[in-house]
């Protein structure tokens, strides 16, 4: 049990042990500042957490990485902290399209599959090669994001004149395209290069035409790793490391209920833990938790504005899911699975019952993470990940209730519900693309938008926050200032978008937004380093605290502590399960 050994004052309190506020809390921690980073889980990570059953270990919504290349914008944040962080693997095959009437990989040539498909729609060659430069020239850009990681809200006048030339420069490839979204606009975006209707079932369950575009565009460019081995938990796992070998806290099963207000400037939080009821003093608070959540329920009903409150609450997001973890008796090779995600839409279905969170019509993407990294499972057992679209409102959410503190009360109907539909998503992967699938499951968990609400307590189980668009964009929903004085977000609701760069480049904003005030010239050198106008040896902490000595140390997996004991003879029949 971890002892709650607290002190009344740190610099600064982070909200959320993700990838978000660990990066910040180990970049501040670097700078020397105390930190305490408080969690409600038991375990960091957030989406990245992770889960033990028996003996595999399975990620919980992560399909690829991005920026996480040597030369990504993940990694050279990361190397500011050590250079012991879990490496990414890259990806050679990346997606494959499975539809009724075709079945398409890309790899990490994507000239291979235009060629194939010139050769099967000759009549289309034209389209075909100019859809794959757009889709290029897109990645191209990704291949940059480095020039526009930096928030305008951490720049000077100056530099956010400058910066709107590098974010047009860096958006040009996209205004053609931004306009081609929904089921008409998608459909009038892929006329634009292909006359044969057969290609356009290939995209047949995207709703916008970027979409069909940028999974390409990073191909080209090499951006797509798995993660790295032992999954996607010891990402968070090292970026822990980091922040407690610099004797800050990271606490868990610890809820703040409050962030404590004085004259309109955060002054510390309330927070429970073990049914007991605790406060910590501190001059900043960055809240890497969900955003509605904070301004509704943490702080004080006039904090923040009705108006602010009320566009958040409007807010276009990302879906949630229906995740399904699978433990197979075999290696998911012998089910015809390889490194890929599999993407698996079928044409007779309509644009809306892709995507109305059905499980007989849904689209669905299967990851067969045990291929990529085989210290996942068993020896010659596997593991699988099926995903669907999904949201809270189905089905009068869930069959669920609400309690008086409004958790959701999860009964009979709602655990006969997942299970049922998880059946039907199995069934169709079975009849789709591996035969036999079911009769080699051992076990499996499902997670829905509650389990994704409950665990991360974003609003609906939103998987990613708030979704890139036009609309969101005017209304500001991205920001990393608060209303209230040294209150910051910093996790992935102060961006638009998600996923693991965004997490990172989201904490890095928000430690830049504190050092501005504590420590200008390590302010002027980070932000310097993260423009890319100096580099890795130029940056210097100039000696704000020690210097941290690579020593971490991955712990092994289920499967490998099972492996251990085989070798040394030791009891393996009393498995535990997590």
């Amino acid at each position: 049990m971890q002892k709650l050994d607290i002190k009344p004052y740190y610099d600064i309190v982070i909200i959320g042990a993700g990838v978000g506020g660990l990066t910040a809390a180990a970049l501040l921690s670097k700078a020397g500042l105390s930190v305490c980073v408080l969690e409600k889980e038991p375990h960091a990570g957030g989406y990245l957490a992770g889960f033990r059953r028996k003996d595999f270990r399975f990620d919980t919504a992560i399909h690829w990485l991005n920026q996480y290349a040597p030369d990504g914008m993940v990694c050279r944040l990361f190397d500011v902290l050590g250079n012991d962080y879990p490496v990414a693997v890259p990806q050679q095959r990346i997606r494959r399209y499975v539809g009724d009437s075709f079945d398409y990989l890309l790899t990490n040539n994507p000239d291979e599959w235009r060629d194939q498909l010139i050769a099967e729609f000759p009549e289309d060659k034209k389209g075909i090669e100019q859809f794959f430069k757009a889709a290029k020239r897109l990645g191209r850009s990704f291949k940059n994001f480095s020039s526009v990681f930096r928030s305008e809200e951490t720049m000077t006048a100056y530099e956010r004149l400058k910066n709107k030339f590098r974010l047009l420069d860096f958006a040009l490839p996209f205004i053609p395209f931004i306009r081609y979204s929904g089921e008409k606009g998608l459909k009038k975006g892929l006329k634009r290069f292909f006359k044969n209707e057969a290609l356009h079932r290939i995209f047949t369950s995207e709703t916008e035409l970027l979409s069909c575009l940028v999974p390409i565009g990073w191909a080209y460019y090499g951006d797509f790793q798995s993660p790295p081995k032992g999954g996607g938990q010891v990402i968070p796992e090292w970026l822990q490391h980091i922040v407690e070998y610099y004797d800050n806290p990271v606490y868990f099963k610890c809820k703040v209920n409050k962030v404590l207000v004085e004259n309109n400037t955060c002054q510390g939080v309330e927070f429970e833990h073990r049914g007991n009821i605790h406060t910590v003093n501190c001059k900043y608070v960055i809240a890497a938790c969900d955003v509605e959540t904070l301004y509704e329920k943490m702080l004080p009903a006039a904090a923040v504005p009705d108006k602010l409150k009320k566009k958040l609450r409007k807010a276009e997001l990302y879906s949630s899911s229906v995740t399904i973890s699978i433990a197979l008796d075999c290696p998911a090779e012998e089910l015809g699975f390889n490194e890929e995600l599999v993407h698996i839409a079928s044409e007779q279905v309509t644009y809306d019952e892709h995507h109305n969170g059905d499980p007989a019509t849904s689209e669905i993407s299967i990851l067969a993470p045990s291929v990529r990294d085989k210290s996942l499972a068993p020896h010659g057992m596997g593991t699988l990940t099926l995903f669907m679209p999904a949201f809270m409102e189905y089905e009068n959410n869930w069959f669920t209730g609400r309690d008086e503190n409004g958790n959701y009360i999860r009964g009979e109907e709602y655990k006969k519900l997942k299970n049922d539909i998880a059946e039907v998503i199995i069934a169709r992967v079975d009849a789709t693309v591996a035969p036999g699938l079911r009769s080699h499951i051992m076990f499996y968990d499902v997670a829905t938008p509650v389990t994704h609400w409950r665990y991360t307590g974003n609003k609906n189980g939103t998987m990613m926050g708030a979704k890139p668009g036009k609309e969101n964009m005017q209304s500001k929903i991205a920001h990393y200032r608060t209303p209230v004085k040294n209150l910051l977000l910093g996790g992935h609701w102060a961006e638009l978008g998600g996923g693991v760069p965004i997490a990172v480049k989201a904490g890095a904003n928000a430690t830049l937004l504190v050092l501005q005030k504590e420590n200008p010239v390590l302010f002027q050198r980070l932000a310097a380093y993260m423009d890319a106008t100096i580099d890795l040896q130029q940056l210097s902490f100039h000696g704000a605290c020690k210097q941290y000595n690579n020593s971490w140390q991955q712990a092994l997996t289920p499967a490998q502590k099972l492996a251990a004991r085989i070798e040394s003879g030791g009891d393996c029949s009393n498995r535990e399960m997590a």
